[in-house]
């Protein structure tokens, strides 16, 4: 079957918090009378990028066109999990004109390129791209990165030393696998910073690929939808800090949720949500507050002390109005503190 044949599937990628699933919905937004179907892969035990995505309002946004993948890393689980939900949405009775898949934030992509070379996909479904979404304020701020002339000058001294940081890597793999780069929250950056993070993504990958800015992730799905790179059949440009490695796993990360009552304001949730994060290391706190007297659900999405927050929806009727937070850390997160902390206890 021609690649012309074949349904096309974009990869978005992004380390966490980075606006992956913000820039999914204005995709949706702008795709159009296309039949885009979703699916995404959380990382803990539970979702909260699907809620996320169904309160959207967006014509087409339905329980039917997003899958979620919660039992773990997607490119971990690839013959478990991801390759039955694409058969799932191939046999749906009107199939999706194009499929938009969002892996968790510390999902490696090039293996789950490599799962549509399975005979079972192969010749139904084509990678039309891999979209690498950047924090652009976290990586201008180090988070993924060592004092560079530090370490140049140690590994000077000694061929040895090695310093390389499993997040570091998990970047690097995105940015290396991607045919665009979103650098997402550039106004929050200044123009020198700006240029800094392009000069770096570009010392980073080795072949042309293009640097799209953007704030709050708004961009138009004609720019994501349609590249035609066939992603699957070009493996050899996109090296992996993995590639000799039979598997990976995330030991080095940890998740937990937090089910919260009702608060009586946002400002007092957010602020204890910000000592929390900054007490704590915490990478990544992302979920739905039940503000009291408020019918609406407030968002909150927090990457490192920066907390975001809007009403997205009504509360439905047939929901409970419950808080619940998906908290992300580092190994050795400390759960009870943080929940004391939290929850104002």
């Amino acid at each position: 079957m021609s690649d012309l044949a074949k349904i096309p599937c974009s990869i978005v990628t992004g380390f966490l918090g980075a606006g992956k699933t913000t820039l999914l919905r204005h995709v949706l937004e702008t795709a159009g009378n296309r039949r885009v179907a979703i699916l995404i892969n959380e990382f803990g035990d539970v979702g909260i990028d699907r809620d996320i995505l169904e309160g959207c309002g967006i014509e087409g946004c339905s329980e039917d066109s997003i899958v979620e993948l919660s039992n773990g890393c997607i490119c971990c689980t690839v013959a478990d999990d991801f390759v039955p939900a694409l058969e799932g949405l191939l046999a749906m009775e009107k199939p999706p004109e194009h499929i938009v898949i969002e892996t968790s934030g510390l999902a490696l992509p090039k293996p789950l390129v490599q799962a549509f070379n399975w005979p079972a996909i192969a010749s139904r479904v084509t990678v039309d791209g891999v979209i690498a979404v950047v924090d652009g304020p976290a990586v201008a701020a180090g988070r993924f990165a060592d004092d560079t002339e530090a370490l140049a000058a140690q590994r000077s001294e000694d061929s040895s030393i090695d310093h390389e940081n499993p997040l570091e890597e998990v970047y690097e793999d995105q940015l290396l696998c991607a045919d665009l780069i979103v650098l997402n929250k550039t106004d929050l950056m200044d123009e020198a910073a700006r240029k800094t993070v392009a000069d770096e993504i570009g010392r980073t990958v080795p072949r042309e690929v293009k640097i799209v800015e953007t704030e709050g992730a708004r961009i138009d799905g004609s720019v994501l939808l349609g590249l035609g790179a066939a992603a699957e059949a070009d493996l050899a440009s996109r090296p992996s800090h993995h590639d000799a490695e039979g598997e990976h796993d995330h030991d080095d990360f940890e998740t937990f949720v937090l089910d919260l009552p009702q608060v009586s304001t946002a400002d007092e949730m957010i602020a204890r949500i910000e000592a929390a994060t900054g007490d704590h290391d915490i990478l990544r706190v992302k979920g739905f507050l039940d503000i009291e007297g408020k019918p609406m659900r407030l968002l909150v999405q927090g990457v490192g002390s920066r907390i975001q927050q809007q009403f997205d929806r009504p509360w439905r009727p047939d929901e409970t109005r419950q808080g619940r937070l998906v908290v992300i850390g580092q190994k050795g997160l400390d759960q009870a503190a943080i929940t004391r902390s939290i929850a104002g206890e």
